[in-house]
């Protein structure tokens, strides 16, 4: 009698060949998450620094407040900017947004 019942086979585990689909799933995810946005976001961070260390007296920059003025003196972190003849504030270096090309403030 059991000469005649075959052997069965079994076929390959079901999570056997997705094992390759469920790790490339997060790799590519983590992928793209890094080229579209922590790769950017650290580019303009690494610029942004660059430019707060490279102010000097005399540069005419924007900062946060939306405010132009020149730079009067630099004292660590912070910056001191003439906004006009009068007025003077103490800014952070890092509030600056943009440093302006020469005599921008006189023509505006």
């Amino acid at each position: 009698m059991f000469l005649f019942i075959q052997a069965a086979h079994a076929a390959e585990p079901a999570g056997a060949a997705s094992l390759f689909g469920q790790i490339l799933l997060p790799v590519a995810f983590f992928a793209i998450f890094y080229f579209l946005v922590i790769r950017p976001q650290s580019k303009r961070t690494k610029e942004h620094r660059a430019m707060v260390n490279a102010l000097t007296v005399g540069s005419e920059i924007i900062f946060a407040g939306g405010l132009m003025g020149r730079i009067k003196g630099l004292e660590g972190d912070y910056a001191i900017v003439s906004l006009n003849n009068n007025t003077d504030v103490k800014v952070q270096r890092a509030s600056v947004i943009s440093v302006l090309p020469a005599g921008t403030i006189e023509s505006v």
